[in-house]
């Protein structure tokens, strides 16, 4: 005889599983980016915490996916939430942007202290090149004020090269 529980129990039980799935694979990855972060930023011993965590998650999603590989959705979920924590562990790399930059601007215009004005440490140089005198601008900024930097770069000199490099200081 049918039994309707038992049904609805296996089907709510493996969409639970689907879920986990996803979820960890979401949150391996979002903090597999974090710890690569902070390890660059010299959190040896955070990012060896996290290495753990991630760790024991993964151990969790891909022992649910072996085990039960003769249902593809386990597959699928198992993808999908590699897809999204990708994505999602970018984004929170943008958000964090730990770290400093130092920009070389290369222009033709005298432009440091209208930079300087906008509160920014600016060391100037003059040097020459094939067209003439270039003044050569060095700005050490928090990856996270690069793109306002950048604006305010342009804003005075649509022409600037501005090369952009990540620093230890």
């Amino acid at each position: 005889m049918f039994n309707y529980y038992f049904f609805v129990n296996i089907i709510t039980g493996d969409i639970m599983l689907y879920f986990l799935i996803f979820i960890s694979k979401v949150v391996e990855l979002t903090l597999g980016t974090l710890r690569m972060i902070v390890v660059a930023n010299g959190k040896k011993v955070l990012g060896s915490f996290l290495q753990g965590v991630i760790s024991l998650i993964w151990v969790f999603a891909i022992s649910n996916v072996i085990t039960n590989l003769k249902d593809p959705l386990n597959i699928i979920f198992f993808v999908l939430g590699s897809i999204i924590g990708s994505y999602l562990g970018g984004l929170l790399e943008e958000i964090i942007a730990l770290g400093t930059n130092m920009l070389v601007v290369i222009t033709d215009k005298d432009i440091a202290n209208s930079i300087r004005e906008e509160n920014y440490i600016v060391t100037e140089t003059k040097g020459s090149g094939l067209n003439g005198l270039k003044y050569l601008l060095f700005i050490i900024v928090k990856r996270k004020n690069i793109m306002d930097l950048k604006k305010t770069i342009k804003k005075y000199d649509q022409n600037a090269l501005i090369i952009s490099d990540s620093i230890n200081v």
